[in-house]
């Protein structure tokens, strides 16, 4: 059950650091708190494309969304105790 509270956790802003600093033995947590990290760095990055003109807001609105919609399937993975590997997300995550 904890461990399925930490991967939740992952998907969840900057807790993302929670799980990841916390329970690098734990190999479901660490790998839901990788993909989170590189969501977290997404919707970070997301935030300085508002400083764009003219895409700044589209960028920002497109980023925001993927973010929620990559959260809410990672935290649905963690609830059914699975390790989906998100696209996009799960190739990046591999490198950290």
């Amino acid at each position: 059950m904890r461990s399925r509270l930490m991967a939740i956790m992952s998907y969840l802003g900057i807790l993302v650091f929670v799980p990841l600093l916390r329970n690098k033995g734990d190999e479901f947590v660490h790998f839901h708190a990788k993909q989170g990290l590189v969501i977290w760095m997404w919707g970070v990055i997301g935030i300085f494309s508002l400083y764009l003109p003219g895409l700044g807001k589209f960028l920002f609105s497109f980023s925001l969304m993927m973010v929620m919609v990559f959260s809410i399937i990672g935290i649905l993975s963690a609830v059914l105790n699975r390790a989906w590997k998100l696209p996009l997300i799960h190739p990046i995550s591999t490198f950290l």
